[in-house]
């Protein structure tokens, strides 16, 4: 009995798609498939296997070392895995143990850039058929399944701004390697400052087509290549979907971009504001609405041509709100993100939310009768975790309908309202975050401790850093 099957891990639509994928590896002659999963940056990691091994052991799972899950951004492993519990206060995570990837047959695609390749998402599991608790596509699903009992769908849809420069010096010399190594030199695609215009659209035709033409290969749901504001900025946007499809085409987007960008002589970065001049911060803006999983009616809908939202929207509106100062860690997971929450930038800097209004948190779109009614949170970074980044407004939306919370009036000068201001920096957010109740017994004590530990490791190496900013503050006045 394999692996898969000893532990029940496939739905019956797995076990269908695993048949699909079985006959378009031999159809289409692949020579190698990626085996990938998400980790706690939402970054893919993974194996490349030859596809005739992958396909004899989908159902076995393919081994993966636990030191995966210990690190942070610049890949250094931050957890004590040599130690009894590896830091982790598991057995199984200590000494840089193995876990398993097992693929979920539904996300497999054929890659259009990669000759002759197969790729498929992976989740991780211990060897005797448990989850593994830092893992956070296994962590989405478990809200989403709390969500489906209470007989709902979570519908998303994506807007993602970044940059796309041209790669003038990729830094190889072996000096240049580190963790991290040296950042590319890149020049820009445009001078931005024309939003929208077809002029500087064109500027940046050559490399957007590629990236539409590849990413419409794989199948995501593609509906809007745009210009942003910004230099060498732009923005995609992605039909809206339920459940696990919307988080699982956002990490692959990400890397799908970066790949096909970088074999073209670009550079492409989610990164929210970069340290080059002139250049403007990019967002995440996450659409949401819920559905009923017997009817598919959204259920924020409102009825009541005076309201924009139902009863339950507006207390899943109030939820996000309450929660968002601890829930800002998982919107906005860099030091660097935080660099964009200034007032009067079409970025928010508070707890609100407005009718169609670019200025608040909370964006509500819509209105009575409106099947496509929804809340556009605007808080986000183009670097988050999209499972984190879910689970979190979910979570915190219930919280809101739970409760009967009301979020008040909608704020029509956002930058003048009172409300609770979101955290200033990445260090606040995990202060925010660290004790508060709600996600410990949400997402579990556990992880809260495992992901704060991983992102204080992040905000020590900062905080150790002499900045160019400090050089010229004090270097010549002392």
């Amino acid at each position: 009995m394999t692996f898969v099957a000893r532990h029940a891990l496939w739905s019956d639509e797995q076990t269908d798609a695993a048949t699909r994928m079985r006959r378009i590896v031999e159809d289409k002659n692949l020579e190698v498939i990626r085996l990938a999963f998400p980790d706690q940056h939402g970054i893919l990691r993974g194996k490349t296997i030859i596809a005739a091994e992958a396909i004899a052991s989908l159902e076995s799972g393919c081994a993966i070392t636990t030191t995966m899950l210990a690190k942070d951004t610049s890949h250094r492993t931050v957890f004590p895995v040599f130690t009894s519990g590896g830091g982790f206060g598991m057995k199984e995570m200590e000494g840089a143990a193995d876990v398993l990837m097992v693929a979920d047959p539904t996300t497999f695609r054929v890659l259009p850039w990669a000759p002759a390749t197969g790729w498929v998402l992976c989740d991780l599991y211990f060897n005797d058929g448990r989850p593994v608790p830092f893992a956070t596509r296994g962590l989405y699903r478990k809200v989403l399944d709390e969500l489906g009992r209470r007989g709902h769908d979570f519908v998303a849809g994506l807007e993602v701004e970044f940059h796309i420069f041209r790669l003038d010096d990729p830094h190889m010399r072996p000096e240049d390697a580190g963790q991290p190594g040296t950042p590319p030199s890149v020049s820009l695609l445009s001078h931005g400052y024309q939003y929208l215009t077809e002029q500087r659209f064109d500027q940046m035709e050559p490399v957007l087509e590629i990236l539409r033409r590849d990413i419409v290969a794989l199948g995501l749901p593609l509906r809007s290549v745009e210009v942003e504001f910004g230099p060498s900025q732009c923005e995609f946007t992605f039909a809206p979907k339920k459940g696990l499809e919307p988080a699982d085409n956002m990490v692959l987007f990400r890397s799908a971009v970066k790949q096909i960008a970088r074999r073209h002589g670009y550079h492409a970065t989610f990164m929210c504001r970069p340290k080059l001049p002139n250049l403007f911060a990019s967002g995440w803006h996450l659409h949401q609405s819920i559905v009923s999983r017997t009817g598919g009616e959204n259920v924020f809908v409102a009825k009541d041509g005076s309201e924009p939202l139902s009863a339950f929207g507006r207390a899943y509106l109030a939820g996000l709100l309450d929660h968002a100062r601890t829930a800002t860690v998982f919107t906005t997971p860099t030091i660097n993100g935080y660099k964009r929450y200034r007032s009067y930038s079409l970025a928010p800097d508070r707890a609100i939310w407005g009718r169609d209004n670019r200025g608040v948190m909370i964006r509500v779109l819509g209105g009575a009768g409106d099947a496509a009614t929804r809340l556009e949170n605007r808080v986000g970074e183009p670097a988050a975790n999209p499972y984190l980044y879910m689970a979190a407004q979910i979570l915190s939306g219930l919280d809101g309908v739970d409760r009967k919370l009301d979020p008040g009036p909608s704020a029509d000068t956002p930058y003048e309202t009172k409300a609770p201001f979101l955290p200033k920096s990445l260090r606040d957010a995990v202060s925010a975050l660290k004790d508060d109740p709600f996600f410990r017994e949400k997402f579990g004590a556990e992880f809260i401790d495992y992901y704060t530990h991983i992102k204080n490791a992040e905000i020590d190496r900062f905080l150790a850093e002499v900045t160019d900013w400090e050089q010229r503050e004090y270097f010549e006045m002392f």
